[in-house]
């Protein structure tokens, strides 16, 4: 039997996540934020992604490369439920596991200097890639399929209000993006507090903003140190 099995990065993600506040909670939300699959060593081969052009969405194979624990714990508290209430590790998608790995599909944008350039990854920007597979939707998709605890949970849209002259400190490219981030509530699930600025820091800026109700509102961009 074999009881370990050693592994390595194929490839890192380059993208404007320099933090983990702000990424988003499940793959594909934020589907406007492009990231780079760089891929490293003898694995910066044309070979291996021969082919992979023919399919819209890929699976990334991940470590949660932030998230370090000296023990494991057979439970965790995820925040959806106010992180009060405990739950079983292999029910949840919590970074911290035994082995810190996740999966996240994307969708394929096109091949690009060997690399690969997908949208919608919910990953911090650095993140090492251990594996990649194509996304097979007649094998892969099960949308009628029970959710457990997370089936009275819904991802919010929020009304975005941002002041045109803030807007345009935005490079045009990236504006999409970042509105798509915040769409999707940044704050933790159990932070409601209407007079709290949060920050955020996306690509090369940092955003403040609040939120009431249904509604976000950014009330300052600046640029990030570098």
């Amino acid at each position: 039997m074999v009881r370990k099995m050693e592994i390595e990065p194929i490839a890192f993600v380059r993208n404007d996540f320099k933090e983990k506040f702000g990424i988003p909670r499940q793959a594909g939300l934020a589907d406007k934020v492009e990231s780079r699959v760089e891929f490293t060593g003898r694995y910066r081969n044309p070979d291996a992604i021969r082919g992979v052009e023919g399919f819209s969405r890929l699976w990334l194979i991940w470590g949660f490369s932030e998230a370090r624990l000296a023990e494991w714990s057979p439970t965790v508290r995820p925040p959806r439920l106010g992180g009060n209430e405990r739950i079983g590790v292999f029910a949840t998608r919590s970074p911290y596991r035994p082995n810190s790995l996740a999966l996240s599909s994307v969708k394929l944008l096109r091949v690009e200097g060997g690399d690969l350039i997908v949208a919608g990854a919910d990953v911090l920007d650095g993140t090492p890639v251990y594996d990649i597979k194509p996304y097979l939707p007649y094998a892969d998709a099960f949308p009628d399929e029970r959710a457990g605890w997370t089936e009275g949970a819904r991802e919010l849209s929020l009304s975005v209000e941002i002041p045109a002259a803030l807007a345009e400190r935005i490079a045009p490219g990236k504006r999409e993006a970042l509105l798509s981030v915040l769409r999707n509530d940044p704050r933790p699930s159990y932070q409601r507090d209407s007079e709290r600025v949060y920050g955020l820091r996306f690509g090369d800026y940092n955003v403040k903003f609040t939120v009431s109700g249904d509604t976000l509102t950014v009330k300052n961009i600046e640029e990030a140190q570098k």
